[in-house]
């Protein structure tokens, strides 16, 4: 797959979020052309290098640098290069999106990991919840779930250092780290009243993309946890296993599942959705022309009685598929309210191996609704508490059996 595919998460902003080191949602991600555009095309400013400059006094910037270098008291240690990663963070931050972020050389070389493959972190899905870095789900035999962190926990502080002020990447940044390090979170639990300390040690964290099983009802069971590069491989090897498999319906959990690559969003829903129905229209807003992505048609799935589960970790791609199935097929969803991840950045390749992430886009389901910060609300709402998962009891997995069985017509 190029490396100028789009990406969907992340994370950051919830954007893996798979965190999976840290957690960090997929957003939709795109490479921009590897090149600093040309003074011409920038049209906000005007008359940069000389006389006086049109709309923003651009000698603002260099009267401080200046000042800086000049009077600054520890001016001999200075790093010029740091400086300008500030100044350039500080201009994308101003726009006030936590999807827009700019990533000097090292944060860029993990975000890349991030989507690539394994790395070590914690294992915990995180997001940005109501202003507050919150624990989205501690995946299965984690770091993260060892040490105690709960769904909806609320980190405070990173090693003591408070981050309500810091984005999403940085918190991630640093939350991840080498195994066998320790980090230590300051956390708030829904059930608390005061914050404790949490302290966790950091390991590799590799987690099944996809898993299927067969129900005794022949209900062919589908776990997706992140539509990462290999998914749609993975996904196209279950769909060749299944060849001959008796399957009367189909329940597809993509809950926590934080999103990914668009095009493997797109290749997956063309195994449910027929050729050149919507899967998702990206919308540039400011009067330019809308893209809309639509299905091959793969045929395999188009006809088979379907379900899907969400929650509040389900985010970008994960919201396209389960929207464009609702949307096209009329397919029901059953759990939470989707986290509405429904933005594309852009990722610019930029000198000296930094990156700038940038949101140009929304995401609109076929039917044109705007997952962008509304998300997705599940035609069967069914909550799932932390009772529950202590006990093992699923009742949002129990409710889609039942709806499943009621439209294929098996009895209770």
């Amino acid at each position: 797959m190029s490396s100028k595919k789009y990406l969907i998460t992340i994370l950051s902003g919830l954007i893996l979020m798979s965190v999976l080191g840290a957690g960090l949602f997929w957003g939709g991600y795109r490479h921009g052309l590897s090149k600093i555009p040309s003074s011409e095309s920038i049209t906000s400013v005007n008359n940069k290098d000389v006389d006086q400059v049109q709309g923003v006094d651009f000698s603002l910037f260099w009267d401080t640098w200046k000042a800086v270098q000049e009077k600054y008291v520890g001016r001999a240690n200075l790093d010029p290069q740091k400086m300008v990663y500030g100044a350039i963070s500080g201009m994308v931050n101003s726009l006030g999106d936590p999807y827009s972020v700019f990533l000097e050389p090292q944060k860029a070389k993990k975000f890349m990991e991030d989507v690539q493959g394994s790395f070590d972190g914690i294992g915990a899905e995180i997001g940005l919840r109501n202003g507050f870095i919150t624990i989205v789900k501690p995946l299965v035999g984690s770091p993260a779930l060892r040490a105690g962190l709960k769904v909806g926990d609320k980190v405070l502080k990173i090693d003591g250092k408070d981050i309500t002020s810091l984005s999403l990447d940085e918190v991630i940044s640093m939350i991840r780290g080498p195994k066998g390090t320790t980090v230590n979170l300051t956390v708030l639990s829904l059930s608390d009243a005061k914050s404790k300390e949490v302290k966790i040690i950091r390991d590799t964290i590799n987690v099944p993309v996809l898993t299927y099983e067969i129900t005794k009802d022949n209900f062919l069971k589908v776990n997706l946890t992140e539509f990462s590069e290999d998914a749609g491989i993975k996904f196209n090897q279950m769909v060749r296993q299944l060849n001959g498999k008796k399957i009367s319906g189909m329940i597809f959990d993509l809950r926590s599942n934080p999103g990914g690559y668009l095009e493997v969003s797109q290749d997956i829903a063309s195994y449910f959705i027929p050729e050149g129905q919507t899967v998702v229209v990206e919308d540039f807003g400011n009067g330019q022309e809308n893209k809309t992505y639509r299905s091959f048609g793969y045929k395999t799935f188009e006809n088979i009685p379907m379900v899907v589960l969400v929650d509040e970790g389900s985010a970008s791609a994960s919201e396209i598929l389960a929207g464009a199935l609702r949307d096209d097929r009329g397919i029901s969803l059953v759990g939470k309210k989707t986290f509405g991840k429904g933005s594309v950045q852009e990722l610019n390749d930029l000198p000296g191996g930094s990156k700038l992430k940038v949101t140009i886009a929304k995401w609109l389901t076929p039917k044109g609704y705007s997952i962008a910060e509304n998300g997705l609300e599940p035609d069967i709402k069914v909550d799932l508490t932390e009772e529950d998962v202590a006990s093992g009891k699923d009742p949002q997995m129990d409710k889609a059996i039942e709806v499943l069985k009621q439209a294929v017509g098996v009895s209770k």
